[in-house]
């Protein structure tokens, strides 16, 4: 599945919301081929599991526990980092994910700030809090984590937080005119993830079961592919934009959804 690949070797790697899913996937591929990975998530046991299991295969992973919804974690997280390897080669923003499925009139303000919170404010301050790194170092790469959603029923906060992430990334892309610093974004459709801590802690209730399996088929009838993605798949391209062979690669978003367009 990884095969032979080196590509980063020697490189420093952040993954947050890293524990489980995508990210999970994303930091495992990126140890296998060379990297120093960090895996940063709020989740302190599910960070901690993921990283011991990967330190049993031999990989070199470390554990960073913060709160990414604000600039304060976020920081945090980039001094810590700095402070171990003294730099960052790729920044991989992938906190997020829809809290509530159910039409827009139905949130409450509460909700719809906590969608925004979860799925938005982890990436800008992810983004401000290693630039000032990355343009020190003159070089770098970021891929954060957006979505198909942007066309998706039941979830407008998530799918308007979703299209800020694919919005940020082309403009800061643009904000960085010629320094060698790429900044991509990868948009996974439906995705099999089995989530080791729930987004909601609450007990579903009927109309949540209910708007979440609406949101299923949504995705299914507008998936090409009529399937979900798996991790691995999603975590194929991030790789591939955080790597030397997306070097002339910036500012885009990659849908990777089946077929799916957000």
């Amino acid at each position: 599945m990884y095969g032979g690949s080196n590509r980063f070797a020697g490189q420093i790697a952040v993954v947050t919301g890293g524990a489980q899913g995508i990210g999970l996937a994303v930091a495992t591929r990126m140890a296998r081929e060379g990297a120093s990975v960090t895996i940063a998530d709020r989740a302190e046991e599910a960070t901690k599991g993921a990283v011991a299991e990967l330190r049993s295969q031999g990989l070199d992973a470390r554990a960073e526990c913060h709160d990414l919804e604000g600039l304060e974690g976020a920081r945090a997280l980039y001094n810590n980092v700095m402070s171990r390897h003294g730099r960052v080669d790729v920044a991989v923003h992938n906190v997020g994910g829809t809290i509530w499925a159910k039409p827009f009139w139905e949130y409450s303000p509460n909700e719809i700030e906590a969608e925004i919170r979860r799925s938005l404010w982890p990436t800008i301050w992810c983004c401000h809090a290693v630039l000032p790194h990355l343009i020190s170092a003159g070089q770098g790469a970021i891929v954060n984590v957006g979505s198909v959603a942007t066309r998706g029923i039941n979830r407008l906060p998530y799918a308007a937080a979703k299209g800020g992430v694919s919005a940020l990334t082309a403009a800061l892309a643009q904000d960085l005119e010629d320094r060698p610093i790429r900044v991509n974004c990868v948009a996974p459709g439906g995705v099999n993830v089995a989530r080791v801590t729930p987004r909601n802690p609450a007990p579903p209730t009927d109309a949540d079961r209910a708007g979440f399996d609406t949101v299923v088929r949504q995705t299914l009838r507008d998936t090409p592919m009529a399937r979900f993605g798996e991790p691995d798949e999603i975590a194929s391209a991030i790789c591939f934009l955080a790597a030397p062979e997306a070097s002339y690669i910036t500012g885009q978003t990659l849908y990777v959804a089946g077929g799916g367009i957000g």
